[in-house]
């Protein structure tokens, strides 16, 4: 088990809430993870491990891992959210996210920190966490050839050429 399953213990128990072995096993997947789990990964380790844990009962431990704040959520535009824990190697960093094939490339920037210092001390505001996730196509997809094309509105003045 991770060493982190005490402190998702902690909170549990600070809640008021039951500490059970089906919460456990999922945090486990969890904290065990290097990349953004959706429901359906942590479903699927579960089950790689013999756990029988229905869906619900992940997206009710999911919830309660973001509340506790020991896991982030993120919605990546995939019509599904994904996970993950905040003890990783990079525990500040970024996001750039295919809008092709849905990968994810994490990314750290001393420079992103500094400007979000740079600009809560101007406005007299005391930052507690930030979030950077920046669309786009990857690398590989560029150069399979996918394209970006823009579906936006057209400007009116356009129509009249």
């Amino acid at each position: 088990m991770s060493p982190y399953i005490n402190l998702f213990r902690r909170y549990l128990r600070e809640q008021g809430l039951p500490v059970t072995q089906q919460r456990e096993a999922v945090a486990d997947v969890v904290f065990s993870a290097t990349g953004h789990l959706s429901v359906e990964d942590i479903e699927s380790a579960l089950k790689d491990h013999g756990e029988r844990i229905g869906k619900a009962t992940i997206y009710r431990t999911m919830e309660i891992l973001v509340r506790s704040g020991l896991v982030e959520e993120h919605d990546f535009g995939e019509g599904f959210k994904r996970y993950e824990h905040l003890f990783g190697q990079q525990p500040v960093h970024e996001h750039l996210i295919c809008t092709s094939c849905s990968r994810v490339i994490e990314f750290q920037s001393p420079d992103v920190v500094r400007l979000q210092e740079e600009t809560a001390r101007r406005h007299g505001f005391l930052p507690t966490r930030h979030r950077l996730e920046i669309y786009g196509l990857c690398a590989d997809c560029q150069a399979r050839g996918v394209t970006v094309s823009y579906a936006g509105l057209t400007c009116p003045v356009d129509l009249l050429n």
